[in-house]
């Protein structure tokens, strides 16, 4: 009876000494802590993917006003501070020839028959007018910004806008009498702040809006353009420059508007057809 005894007091004692060596067992706070940090962050980067999602929607359904239609042919005519001028189109100068712009930047009138690639692109260093105009008769907007007042975190804003989007074009004006001007043919916005919500709704009313513009389906790609931007020029046009009535008239090619939907090949030395 004795030996029985021991031996359930040795179990007891086996099994006491195993409880108390899982009771003593420390928990796994780093994996603990480690697995929290990491829902924490999932939950973070959720939360932020739904919270700009919900932007974009509460954007999109803001600008939704400012998006052409049948009975809202320009909703641009909304706009605080727009100017809106009649330009005829498809009038053209010489590369060594000026154009007497009646306004500065100038949003319409005789140009250059090369437009400016306006296809998303960041121009750096500022761009010759008579280019840019004709990239509006192609029905992009063009944003402008003095580079002495628009800089670092205003102007990466104004990048955001224009870098990438079709029928956007973005560059300095030098001596512009505003912080920003927008354009569109026959339309300008000046601004004080890349901020302004107006900015968006000017590209959402104007940006290739059909009733706008005078060579609807034009193209905005010009590669022969962007691989050697003609040059902004500083001083003022002289006498012999052209009158905003002038210009060569293009209008007709053999009785119809020539065909700009195809955008001139990059591999081709030749001029880019007239419009």
């Amino acid at each position: 009876m004795v030996s029985g005894k021991k031996t359930k007091a040795t179990r007891s004692s086996v099994a006491a000494a195993r409880s108390s060596v899982v009771a003593s067992k420390p928990k796994p706070w780093g994996t603990i802590i480690a697995v929290i940090a990491v829902l924490g962050l999932a939950g973070g980067v959720f939360g932020y993917a739904y919270s700009q999602i919900h932007a974009n929607n509460v954007k999109e359904a803001a600008l939704a006003k400012w998006k052409p239609s049948d009975t809202n042919k320009d909703p641009s005519t909304q706009l605080a501070g727009i100017v809106i001028k009649d330009y005829k189109g498809s009038r053209h100068v010489e590369p060594t020839q000026r154009v007497a712009y009646d306004q500065t930047p100038a949003f319409g009138g005789p140009h250059d028959s090369q437009w400016a690639d306006c296809t998303g692109v960041v121009y750096d260093k500022a761009v010759r007018t008579e280019n840019m105009v004709h990239g509006l008769e192609h029905g992009a907007v063009w944003i402008a910004y003095n580079p002495d007042q628009i800089k670092d975190d205003a102007l990466n804003k104004l990048k955001a806008k224009a870098e990438g989007q079709p029928y956007t074009m973005l560059s300095p004006f030098p001596g512009l009498d505003k912080p920003i001007s927008l354009q569109s043919w026959g339309h300008q916005l000046k601004l004080d702040s890349a901020d302004d919500e107006r900015i968006d709704q000017f590209i959402s009313s104007l940006r290739r809006n059909p009733n706008t513009y005078p060579e609807v389906g034009a193209s905005c790609e010009n590669s022969q353009f962007l691989a050697n931007p003609a040059p902004f020029v500083a001083e003022k046009p002289g006498a012999d420059a052209v009158p905003m009535d002038g210009g060569k008239d293009e209008s007709k090619t053999e009785g119809q508007q020539p065909d700009m939907s195809t955008p001139p090949s990059s591999g081709s030395a030749s001029t880019p057809p007239s419009s």
